[in-house]
């Protein structure tokens, strides 16, 4: 029996002894310099190949940067709705403002035919102003009914040369604030191509990063942002955030709740507001139209334009603003969720209030 359990022994280190000789021989695998020997100098090493870095590493630095493209693209997409929503507003402006210089112009011919009538008549009376016809009549009962013509006439003159001037300088105001308008609408057209260009630029980027990677990496990645996502809302619910949240939503807050809750699997497109699809702030601006009130229709200016408050105060309905440039925007639902239009790529969905850096909230109805 002791043999056996030498001889086994024995062979347990010999075994050990071919396994670490192959570990150090392995191709690919690094390995220690060998002692130096007398033939050869001490300061002389043969150094290995450098280990690859972990993959789960490797794939956060890859997961990280496709978020930076993707808030930069949705900060682009704020300036592209932004720049929309003002030429739709100019166009609409220069609508009104071509109809008034018609109705100017029109007012305007008016007003020159008549003048143009009066100088007619006068020339055909002898070209005698009317009150030196009237001198020359003797009978004074048609001479005061014909004064009292003579200061209506006098009246209507004066009426008619100020209607016309006052016609000629509105005319002259449209025909400028057109030209403003439409100096304007060719800016924003510019910005809107500006930012449309950026916006397509970031998408690519981060569409080509997610491409070269094999699909059980695409599928580590997606596990890994939920992570991020699990972590930041862990710490937030942590931090006590909800412990005084229990505010109830308006009836325009339930609406606008049920609208958006109601959009739930619709893909995410940019500068989308529905019906079939959205971007964050096409989902919360149409949510809250829905629900009877308007709002502004990009992220940034719902937290430049509506009331801000605490975020402790929130309730379901409110607008949760996300990242230092807001760039985001989701709707809070109650229960520490918010229902938002994530990214190109993604779905409508729901999702932890505080899975991503809060920058404030506002309400709409307040």
């Amino acid at each position: 029996m002791n043999r056996r359990r030498i001889a086994t022994a024995a062979a347990i280190g010999v075994v050990s002894a071919l396994t670490a000789l192959t570990v150090l021989v392995a191709p690919g695998q690094a390995y220690a310099a060998p002692e130096p020997s007398p033939q050869a100098p001490a300061s002389v090493t043969v150094p290995g190949p450098m280990a690859p870095p972990p993959p789960s590493e490797s794939l956060e630095a890859v997961r990280l940067k496709i978020e930076r493209l993707y808030q930069q693209a949705a900060s682009a997409t704020d300036a592209y709705n932004l720049a929309e929503e003002r030429a739709e507003k100019q166009s609409a402006e220069m609508v009104k403002l071509t109809e008034d210089m018609a109705e100017g112009q029109a007012r305007l011919d008016d007003l020159k035919d008549r003048a143009g009538a009066a100088a007619r008549a006068q020339y055909r009376g002898g070209g005698l102003p009317p009150e030196a016809r009237l001198a020359l009549t003797g009978d004074p009962g048609l001479f005061l009914d014909g004064m009292g013509r003579i200061r209506q006439g006098h009246k209507a003159t004066k009426d008619l040369i100020a209607e016309l001037t006052k016609a000629q300088a509105d005319l002259a105001a449209y025909s400028k604030d057109a030209s403003s308008q439409w100096e304007k609408l060719e800016a924003n057209r510019l910005k809107r191509e500006k930012a449309r260009k950026e916006i397509t630029k970031k998408i690519s980027e981060a569409k080509k990063l997610e491409d070269e990677l094999e699909k059980e990496e695409r599928q580590r990645l997606l596990q890994l942002e939920r992570a991020a996502q699990d972590r930041a809302q862990t710490q937030w619910l942590g931090s006590g955030a909800l412990k005084e949240l229990d505010g109830r939503a308006s009836e325009q807050g339930r609406k606008a709740v049920e609208f958006a809750t109601a959009q739930i699997g619709k893909p995410y497109e940019w500068g989308a507001e529905g019906p079939g699809s959205y971007d964050c702030s096409g989902l919360t601006s149409q949510a809250w139209a829905a629900a009877g009130r308007t709002i502004p229709r990009t992220s940034q200016e719902q937290w430049r334009l509506l009331p801000r408050i605490p975020v402790g105060e929130m309730r379901p309905g409110d607008l949760i603003i996300y990242h230092s440039d807001a760039s985001h925007v989701g709707m809070y639902v109650g229960d520490g969720t918010m229902v938002h239009s994530p990214r190109p790529g993604r779905h409508v969905t729901l999702a932890g209030a505080g899975s991503m850096r809060i920058l404030g909230v506002v309400r709409p109805d307040k």
